[in-house]
Parts: structure tokens; C-alpha cells; sequence
């Protein structure tokens, strides 16, 4: 991952990290999976029709 920031040497990791950097952190890490995930759909189409299909029968089949 070329856009990753090097760890900085002086944060020994003694501050606590605020609610607003741990949701932007969370925001980019869920960012990175669905684009992943978009990824790997255009590259195996007959796999990711298959897990829709899956996904589909398991939501209609489930009993609230």
C-alpha cells in the first residue's frame, strides 16, 4: 500500500487515540475492503454471481 503513512518513531503509542481518529481510521479501513471486495467481483464475475445468488437464498430463507 504506497499511500500508507510511515509509523512515526516518536509516537511510542503512551497517547490515547481520540474517538475521532479511530472512526477515521475505521472509515478508511471499510473504505479499502469495499473497494477490495469491488475488486475481486470484476475479476471472478462467476464467483461473486455465485455468492449473490447465495446471499439472496440465505436472506430470503431467514426467519425474523
Amino acid at each position: 500500500m504506497p499511500d500508507l503513512p510511515a509509523p512515526d518513531p516518536s509516537d511510542d503509542g503512551s497517547r490515547p487515540e481520540t474517538d475521532a481518529e479511530r472512526r477515521r481510521r475505521r472509515a478508511r479501513f471499510l473504505r479499502e475492503l469495499a473497494e477490495a471486495r469491488e475488486l475481486r467481483d470484476r475479476v471472478q464475475p462467476r464467483r461473486a454471481k455465485a455468492a449473490r445468488l447465495r446471499h439472496a437464498m440465505r436472506m430470503r430463507t431467514f426467519r425474523w
